[in-house]
């Protein structure tokens, strides 16, 4: 039978705008014109900044960590610790590669880390302190030289919120900027009179954030442009449906265009998922937003089978997929398109954004079908190189030649046939 909809979305709300594209354009062309002077004036009507430097010095760094509880600071220092082990794993996967592919010819890769990087850390109605580590302790461990965090100031202080900067201490970023928006992203892309350019940037953002990026990439790069926050929860019978309505609910807080989708094989989960995702929001802090985000975006799908479970899960390419069956092992190696998989019940969507020690920084929108999330090989660079003896290049001269004729460069012919003593011609 086709899929039934125990819960349909509405039509879902577009983070994309002409008009932010144009506003976006304004300030990446002013910031790119007169520096610091529209850099400033940005940050003072946009964000609110009312200090004097932009640049975070270590007195204020030192006051956010006398600002936070020995606790909070443990916490954070506990996740930077397995954050950084993991990335350090991932690292030690990636090799170079030197092999004698024929005789005379040898081919292989360097890893080269970028030379600097901006790692953006959100700021909005609370802080973020986990983006922090999970955009500048993969640089670090990859091995970038420069790291220049920034954030937007409280509206509270008017600076960073001390949980972020911490957070970007025990990370490792080497330069931290009270700034945020667009007009920090076009400060890291392009440069100040005090802010030097960087080589990519990374780390998620709001729309204005989002557009930047997009309008940036190429002059630096970037990770993926981040769209609203989804999880895609597959379930069975077997799985305990306030789990699956609380993960859902973890998701849709984070913003009204936020997504949270079950596809299930059992249409009573899916009614006790709707009972409890109600219950839930009675009692939630931030039902304002998480009941928004679900009523417009969320969705509940019943299918027949686990296999169109699949189907469906590949096409929707989902930032965060959850395995609730009973033998998730059966299915992991059909599903190809997700930014993180979280696998079995206790596998809480919540400690991989936090904790458990892989990256929150995901591809959205479809995104997964073709790039993964933010790692430690985001930072690096495969770079080949080849080592050709005469032996070689008379090997590889005739096909060369032949090759260049046919798409008519003639000098990359020349190039070739000067190597091919047997055969020089010109």
């Amino acid at each position: 039978m086709p899929v039934k909809y125990i819960k349909k979305s509405t039509t879902l709300l577009s983070n994309e705008s002409s008009e932010a594209r144009e506003k976006v354009a304004s300030i990446l062309s002013r910031i790119r014109q007169e520096g610091d002077k529209a850099l400033l004036e940005y940050s003072r009507q946009l964000d609110g900044f009312k200090g004097g430097s932009l640049k975070v010095s270590k007195d204020e760094i030192a006051a956010a960590y006398r600002a936070l509880s020995p606790e909070i600071i443990s916490d954070l220092k506990f996740a930077a610790e397995r954050i950084e082990k993991f990335a350090l794993l991932q690292k030690e996967s990636i090799s170079p590669v030197e092999v004698q592919i024929s005789p005379g010819i040898i081919l292989g890769h360097r890893i080269i880390p970028v030379s600097s990087c901006g790692a953006y850390v959100p700021g909005g109605r609370y802080p973020l302190p986990s983006s922090a580590l999970m955009s500048i302790i993969p640089a670090r461990v990859a091995g970038v030289k420069r790291i220049a965090a920034c954030s937007p100031p409280s509206k509270a202080t008017g600076s960073i919120h001390p949980a972020a900067l911490a957070a970007m201490d025990i990370a490792g970023a080497t330069e931290i900027y009270c700034m945020g928006g667009a007009q920090a992203v076009a400060a890291l892309a392009f440069g100040t009179e005090s802010i030097k350019p960087v080589d990519m940037i990374v780390g998620p953002g709001n729309q204005w954030v989002t557009e930047a990026k997009r309008q940036v990439n190429g002059a630096v790069g970037i990770d993926f442009l981040a769209g609203p926050s989804e999880v895609l929860i597959i379930a069975d019978g077997t799985a305990n449906p306030e789990f699956i309505a609380a993960d859902i609910l973890a998701q849709s807080e984070h913003d009204p265009l936020a997504r949270g989708i079950l596809i299930t094989t059992d249409e009573k989960l899916a009614q006790k998922v709707m009972s409890a995702v109600e219950k839930f929001l009675r009692q939630l802090k931030t039902a304002d937003v998480a009941a928004k985000a679900w009523e417009n975006n969320g969705e509940i799908l019943l299918v027949d089978s686990s296999d169109e479970a699949i189907t469906l899960a590949n096409d929707i390419a989902p930032e965060h997929l959850e395995l609730a069956v009973s033998a998730p092992e059966k299915i992991v190696d059909k599903l190809i398109n997700y930014g993180s998989l979280f696998i079995g019940y206790w596998a809480a969507e919540v400690f991989g954004d936090y904790i458990s020690g892989t990256n929150h920084i995901l591809p959205t929108m479809k995104a997964s079908r073709y790039t993964g999330g933010v790692w430690v090989g985001t930072f690096l660079k495969i770079s080949s190189y080849q080592k050709i003896t005469k032996e070689g290049a008379e090997f590889l001269a005739p096909a060369a030649c032949r090759l260049a004729e046919l798409e008519g460069l003639f000098a990359h012919r020349l190039a070739a046939e000067a190597r091919n003593l047997k055969t020089m011609s010109i």
